[in-house]
């Protein structure tokens, strides 16, 4: 195992002797184990530790941009080893790389996260719902339950109704809308968040100074996102948010093993 993210980026990218997507980074450091973390955010750890490498340490840094979203090493552009450095280069003397979330690239995003399709008999709906989504398989569960921004409402992929959570957060809207009029007439929701993940987990929220041509870009990708139009080949091009896979509520988990044992146990009594 190695002992730092940076470490393992650079593993990765030798054994793949290409560049890859941050994603596709992140993906193969968890499933080959090369590096163990608690953390809800590998996807952005990841993207922040390249993008702050070229950033801070300039020529001295071993990755290189070779696309949006995609890195490889220097070294294989050049053909010039490079040493694994366990710790970052420090941008001054004595000042070591503060390696966070707001350093990956288009910060002035509005949309931070977003889930897509998510199924509504995953969660257990009360009136502060938790709503649990991941980066990957591996990553720690975030309870999206108190994000705030837009989402939509599905029967399956049919689009019934397009809301906004502000003042209410997104849990406790999508609560509403079990028993309300629209009860009944969706089964699935998406949604697109204002609030940052952190790497522990928690939801924050950021100052936000979105350019003009920040939030055309992400009004054009989420209607792109919402309504998948069959002339759009990809979303939108200023869409840098990060989706989150949907997670099961662990109580729902807990109920269907006890299910599952009680069923076992009968067709035991039975078969005695």
């Amino acid at each position: 195992m190695e002992r730092t993210w940076r470490d393992a980026i650079i593993r990765v990218l030798r054994e793949a002797q290409k560049p890859l997507e941050y994603a596709e980074i992140a993906e193969r450091i968890l499933t080959q184990g090369y590096y163990q973390t608690d953390g809800a955010t590998p996807l952005a750890t990841v993207n922040a530790q390249i993008t702050s490498s070229i950033k801070h340490e300039g020529s001295a840094s071993p990755f290189v941009k070779a696309g949006r979203g995609v890195f490889g090493l220097k070294e294989m552009a050049n053909g010039e080893p490079v040493a694994v450095q366990p710790q970052p280069v420090a941008a001054s003397p004595g000042a070591p790389v503060a390696v966070t979330e707001a350093e990956v690239e288009n910060s002035d995003s509005i949309i931070r996260s977003f889930g897509m399709y998510w199924q509504r008999d995953l969660v257990i709906w009360r009136g502060d719902p938790k709503i649990f989504g991941k980066q990957q398989a591996l990553a720690t569960p975030v309870d999206f339950g108190r994000q705030k921004g837009i989402y939509i409402l599905y029967d399956h992929h049919t689009v019934v109704y397009v809301g906004r959570s502000i003042d209410r957060p997104l849990g406790r809207r999508l609560y509403e809308h079990t028993i309300d009029r629209l009860g009944s007439r969706w089964n699935r929701f998406s949604w697109f968040g204002l609030l940052d993940v952190t790497p522990e987990g928690s939801l924050r929220e950021l100052p936000l100074v979105p350019s003009l041509a920040s939030m055309i870009g992400t009004l054009e990708a989420l209607l792109i996102e919402s309504l998948e139009p069959p002339q759009n080949r990809k979303r939108g091009d200023d869409f840098s948010a990060v989706e989150y896979i949907q997670d099961i509520d662990p109580e729902i988990r807990e109920r269907e093993i006890q299910n599952t044992l009680r069923s076992i146990e009968q067709k035991m009594r039975g078969n005695a």
